[in-house]
């Protein structure tokens, strides 16, 4: 089930992970969890991609988090949970330490695991009939503190408590609001705009927007100040071919062509 129900596909330098199981809103199995950490990893090793587009395969839902179905098979007691939530978490945590650019790619549902798997992700842009909610108060699960202080650190501690407490579904005009998306577009617009950014960003520096990447987390880790791997972090990027190129480029006065 996990490799047919996600596949990478790609263009050019952009690499689209595709959510395929419309029948059940592309709830996640725990094959499909293991399958997200295995294409993260296929996709990190792979040179010629620079950004990354996770989408459903089509309108019906982003991801409406786990199947729910499996729960009395993989989720029965603490011991099966663990075990469960351990590959769930691999793969969630190894989208947000990714080093290139993540995109997802929003429409309809994106609840529970299918919301973790956006919020860690670099950006979200939805379409106007996208739904968010995160509900394990409506199965009484306590959510993951990884999971949580990612939400906290997005939206701050007293929307992440809205949302946690009442396990109501957002609309997108009130997930733009919290600030759990970045851009809302018409269903018609979605796939041409969120393309035409993950396009923009292939052009820049890829030292400059990793770089930016790692700095960022690095701060949300709680770094107030630059300790020896941030200092190298920034000096090496003075010996790139990136840096090079771009300053010839300005000297020239034409448009950098950044590898």
């Amino acid at each position: 089930m996990g490799e047919k129900a996600l596949y990478i596909e790609k263009a050019d330098a952009i690499a689209t992970i595709v959510i395929d199981r419309p029948d059940k809103r592309n709830a996640f199995t725990l094959d499909m969890w293991k399958t997200l950490t295995s294409l993260l990893e296929e996709l990190e090793a792979d040179e010629a991609t620079k950004v990354v587009v996770i989408r459903g395969v089509d309108d019906t839902a982003f991801a409406a988090g786990a199947d729910i179905s499996e729960f009395i098979s993989n989720r029965s007691s603490a011991e099966k949970a663990k075990a469960y939530n351990d590959k769930s978490m691999e793969a969630v945590d190894r989208l947000h330490t990714f080093s290139k650019p993540t995109i997802a790619m929003i429409r309809k549902y994106a609840v529970g695991g299918g919301l973790d798997i956006a919020l860690s992700c670099d950006f979200r842009f939805s379409a106007e009939d996208g739904i968010f909610a995160i509900t394990p108060a409506k199965l009484g699960i306590v959510y993951n503190l990884t999971s949580t202080k990612r939400l906290v650190d997005l939206i701050g501690p007293s929307r992440t408590k809205e949302i946690l407490y009442t396990a109501s579904a957002l609309d997108v005009h009130e997930a733009y609001r919290f600030g759990l998306i970045d851009r809302i577009y018409t269903s018609e617009e979605l796939i041409e705009k969120t393309y035409e950014f993950a396009r923009l960003l292939t052009q820049r520096s890829q030292v400059s927007i990793r770089g930016a990447k790692q700095m960022i987390r690095a701060i949300l880790n709680g770094h107030t100040e630059e300790d020896e791997q941030i200092v190298q972090l920034v000096l090496q990027s003075f010996n790139s071919d990136d840096y090079k190129e771009g300053v010839e480029a300005f000297l020239e006065k034409r448009k950098p062509n950044f590898r």
